[in-house]
């Protein structure tokens, strides 16, 4: 059996009890250490704060094995319980689809145990879950690459009167998580990036440089957004305000998401004004 478990989007207590007895009942637990990022950190003896609360040692699974060497992993839950930790929800902001249909095509049995997700916890906003359109990815730029594909679906949503929740691009962000450059697999040798997560400022900065090349008044400094620093952590800070106030706000360290705020009902407008200015 293949158990494919979220891990919610704050700490290590964050699993659900049926996680964790999934957990505890598995010969081998790897964990899924690229699309996102946790706040467990590492104890000086060198254990993590996950090993320590399930009590089981943990396998880090970086990008590279999970789309290349999954079938490892797989054979072994051909013959035993494995479990497979992912942060936030197995099928919210990035799915495992692909190694679902990969298990069943070997004839192993998968079990999902859902949690929470920047993709509902959003909500924690004020803004409502059904009033969003399709959701965007906001990657890095780099002198010879600016893409802009996101531009088009921000506009489709804020011509429909719809929120877009805007993803921020981030590598690295465990020390043990790789993405190789593009200089290196033109090469074909992988050497890996340095750490880093993209800021709310960031992303403002490069969609308002969109915005100037297109020229079709789609949003501006002015428009209302939401920036959103550790959703789900004790720490977590929610900030209301046009584009050109958040550019000047410190959210703190990662993980940062964005929302472009589309027409607003009254109560969403109630709940927003709790989060305008705040810090």
């Amino acid at each position: 059996m293949l158990y494919v478990i979220g891990l919610g989007l704050g700490d290590e207590k964050d699993i659900t009890l049926r996680g964790l007895e999934a957990i505890k009942k598995c010969s081998k637990v790897y964990m899924e250490a690229y699309t996102s990022l946790l706040s467990f950190g590492i104890t000086s003896d060198g254990l993590s704060t996950l090993e320590m609360f399930y009590g089981k040692p943990i396998i880090v699974a970086d990008r590279e094995m999970v789309e290349e060497k999954a079938d490892n992993m797989l054979f072994e839950a051909q013959v035993s319980d494995v479990a497979f930790l992912v942060v936030g929800d197995p099928f919210g902001a990035t799915t495992h689809s692909d190694l679902v249909v990969r298990a069943k095509k070997l004839g192993v049995d998968v079990k999902v145990v859902h949690n929470a997700s920047v993709m509902n916890a959003i909500g924690v906003c004020g803004l409502q879950l059904y009033r969003y359109g399709e959701t965007v990815s906001i990657p890095f730029f780099t002198d010879t690459w600016r893409p802009d594909s996101f531009y088009e679906k921000i506009k489709r949503n804020r011509t429909l009167g719809l929120h877009t929740l805007c993803l921020l691009d981030h590598f690295g962000l465990d020390i043990r998580v790789k993405e190789p450059t593009l200089e290196s697999l033109c090469r074909g040798k992988k050497v890996y990036e340095p750490p880093r997560f993209m800021t709310i400022n960031t992303a403002i900065e490069q969609l308002l440089e969109v915005e100037q090349n297109h020229m079709e008044s789609v949003y501006n400094e002015d428009t209302t957004c939401v920036g959103m620093a550790r959703i789900g952590c004790e720490d977590q800070v929610i900030v209301a305000g046009p584009m050109k106030q958040l550019l000047t706000i410190d959210f703190g360290p990662p993980l940062h998401c964005l929302v472009i705020v589309g027409d607003t009902h009254p109560v969403e407008e109630e709940m927003l004004e709790f989060y305008t200015g705040s810090k």
